[in-house]
This record gives C-alpha cells, structure tokens and sequence, in this order.
C-alpha cells in the first residue's frame, strides 16, 4: 500500500472500511424503518378509516402538524405525485376528515385542514402510538431517547433540504452514482 513505516496508509484505509461498513449498516436500519413505517402507516390509517390507505394518515398527519395547506404544499413536502395527493385528499374530504377553505391569501385558490373529527381521531391514534414507545423504550436511558429524537430531526432536516433543492433544480435531483475504490 504504502511505503510509510509508521502504516499511515494502512490505518486511513481501515478507517475508510470501518466507516463504509457503518454507511451500509445505515442504509440496512433505515431501509427497515421505511419498510415498518409504511406498514404502520397503512394500519394506522385503517384505524382512521377502513376505507383509507397509508398515505392519507401522513398527508392528515402533516396537516394536523404544520397547518392550512394547498395540495401543491402536500406535493412538495411529502414527495408524492399529484395525483395521489388529490385523490387521498379527496378520500379525506368524503370521509369528513380534512375540511377545504378559501386561501386567505388567495381566495381562488383553496387550503386543507383537519376537520374536528379528523384531528380528534389522529390524536387519539397518535397518543396511543406514543404510549407504545414508551412502553417499549421504558429501558431506555432518558438521554438516549433524546439522542434519538434530535439525530432523526437533524436527519429529516437534511433530507428536507435535499428535497428542497430537487425541487428547485430538477436537473440536479439525481443522485450521483459513484463507485468505491
């Protein structure tokens, strides 16, 4: 590898390994946590609904979590095509859980949000989900539980910048394939 004596080379290499291995573990958790999540999202959004699937929880979730929205907002913040916002939206508005209002800003246009029964409903699923954790977690030290909160939104954050930029520049949205070595 190298000629150094000290085996410089040699140890920056183990460490390129090391942190390659923790990157493909990486991927493997939260390949595992997305394959759960979307799971978990279609049961809770049965408990919601018989009639609802996985996506109308997240898309009522986020409104219930960041307020009046346009379908366009929903689109752009939860990644899905247009079509499946609209027709997930319009399973919500027939099942009497998202109401639809004029844009203050815009009266042309028109803004989503929770009706009473949708928001009471998902509070009561989202306070039975934090009760599991809990549950689950009760072994944990309190600190870990808070290491795992504040790296999953410094990770959301990241990912949402990313998203942001696709969104600005399509072009650059792909990602770029490299190959190690």
């Amino acid at each position: 590898m190298s000629g150094n004596p000290a085996g410089g080379a040699v140890v920056q290499e183990d460490v390129d390994d090391d942190l390659h291995a923790t990157f493909v573990r990486l991927e493997r958790e939260i390949g595992l946590l997305l394959r759960r999540s979307r799971a978990i999202s279609a049961r809770l959004a049965r408990e919601l609904h018989p009639d609802l699937d996985g996506a109308a929880y997240g898309l009522l979730a986020l409104l219930a979590d960041a307020g009046p929205l346009r379908a366009s907002d929903l689109v752009a913040r939860l990644g899905l095509d247009k079509s499946t916002v609209s027709r997930q939206v319009a399973s919500l508005v027939a099942l009497g859980m998202v109401d639809r209002e004029p844009d203050p800003a815009d009266g042309r246009a028109q803004v989503l949000r929770p009706s009473p029964d949708g928001a009471a409903r998902l509070a009561r699923i989202r306070d039975v989900r934090r009760a599991r954790w809990e549950s689950d977690m009760s072994d944990w030290p309190a600190d870990d539980v808070t290491t795992l909160a504040d790296l999953l939104g410094r990770f959301n954050r990241l990912g949402e910048a990313r998203e942001a930029q696709a969104a600005a520049d399509p072009a650059d949205a792909g990602e770029a394939v490299t190959t190690r070595r």
